[in-house]
């Protein structure tokens, strides 16, 4: 198989630039883990958390700063960047964070993965403001909007606009800033899932099939690539060792 330059550029930079200084990570002297035993973590999103904006230039200079989140995630997974969700495995974690609308195709992959066992992190946003090098209607730009109405009903949630403008969320004794997040809502749509809500409907758990969905209707903690703010790292990681636990009756 041939790479182009770019995608050529870009295995380079996975190659040369890891933050495997478990050091730069938020408290990581505490909860890294050896590379030898860190479990695969898939990612998806369109926030620039493994590859940054600053372009193919910059990353091989070395000059682009890498994501807190990524740094974060490396001292406890091996992370695996996915363009697509049309060849999932047919069990572990995966973390969306932020994703692009998806195709059928990618729908019914998704679906399959998570009732075949699958383990999901869903961070969706109705409205994220996120500071972005590119324009609006620009592929590369992180996602304003959450669009994944049909997998959300497929499960029994529906994801609606917080009217709250800002405030102080919570989740397990963690408080983290929200900023026009959103709420999700049950439905009578869910095909074989079980659906809990907490934080007012902030955050959601959900059975399906013999997997597990941890979702979060907000995004805020994640659009500022140099910070965590209070407990972001916390948060994720929380968020990602909850789907990996046996799913329960909610």
């Amino acid at each position: 198989m041939k790479l182009t330059p770019v995608l050529a550029a870009f295995a380079l930079v996975a190659c040369s630039a890891q933050p495997d200084d478990p050091a730069r990570s938020p408290n990581a002297s505490e909860t890294s883990t050896p590379v030898s035993e860190r479990e695969e973590l898939l990612l998806f999103t369109s926030l620039p958390i493994y590859w940054s904006e600053g372009g193919v230039g910059d990353m091989l200079s070395g000059n682009a700063q890498t994501h807190w989140a990524r740094t974060a995630l490396e001292t406890r997974y091996d992370l695996k960047p996915l363009d697509t969700l049309t060849s999932l495995p047919e069990s572990g974690v995966l973390l969306m964070a932020q994703p692009r609308a998806l195709s059928g195709d990618e729908n019914v992959a998704l679906d399959n993965f998570v009732r075949g066992g699958g383990r999901v992190v869903l961070i969706v946003d109705p409205m994220l403001d996120v500071h972005s090098s590119y324009g609006f209607g620009d592929r590369r730009r992180p996602e304003a909007i959450a669009m994944l109405s049909p997998i959300l009903g497929r499960w029994g949630l529906k994801l609606v606009h917080d009217g709250r403008e800002a405030y102080a969320g919570q989740w397990k004794g963690r408080t983290f800033p929200v900023e026009e997040g959103g709420l999700f809502e049950l439905t009578d749509t869910g095909h074989e899932s079980r659906c809990h809500l907490d934080g007012e409907g902030l955050v959601a758990r959900c059975n399906v099939g013999t997997g597990k969905i941890m979702l979060l209707a907000d995004a805020t903690f994640l659009a500022d690539g140099d910070h965590a703010g209070e407990g972001g790292d916390a948060l994720l990681l929380g968020l990602i060792e909850a789907a990996a636990t046996p799913p329960k009756a909610p």
